[in-house]
């Protein structure tokens, strides 16, 4: 290779950690989180299986997607692995809602966050927008995983 190539690599900044580890199945448990089709789930239903002639137990999940909120179902081995998301929640203040669906949040280090949309879930959307039509400061609860990122609840800490 000569030194006048010039090589470009595409930076995510999450310094390659996984989305997802591995647990085994029969280990999982009703609240938990799986991934089902690729989706992030909380386990709603667990139901494991007896040994058939060919030796495996199976377990069956229930989950509902945390993100879109739709109901997905898996039967798995209860001995092998299944794929279980990393789901981190952080507490953001809103500062601002912009015309076109976007929030501006506040982070703790002091930096604003603009790239979450309103969420789709109506009743929370109404709470969102009419307190902050009123002035209250409002906290939103942001959840994320494998990559996504929802606000799913939302706290009053009172007047401005």
């Amino acid at each position: 290779m000569s030194d006048s190539e010039e090589h470009h690599f595409e930076s995510k900044a999450d310094a390659g950690a996984s989305k997802t580890y591995p647990q085994q199945a029969g280990t999982i448990r009703k609240n938990g989180y799986i991934v089902i089709k690729n989706r992030p789930c909380k386990v709603v239903e667990v139901s494991t299986s007896k040994t058939g002639k060919h030796g495996h137990a199976k377990c069956h999940f229930v989950g509902i997607d945390i993100f879109t909120a739709k109901k997905l179902e898996d039967i798995v081995p209860s001995s092998h692995n299944c794929d279980v998301p990393h789901v981190n929640r952080t507490d953001y203040q809103l500062i601002d809602i912009s015309e076109d669906g976007f929030v501006s949040l506040l982070t703790e280090n002091g930096n604003t966050k603009d790239d979450l949309k309103l969420p789709t879930d109506d009743s929370l959307l109404t709470q969102i927008k009419d307190g902050f039509a009123e002035g209250k400061d409002l906290v939103v609860s942001v959840m994320s995983a494998m990559g996504e990122e929802q606000i799913c609840a939302l706290k009053d800490i009172g007047p401005k």
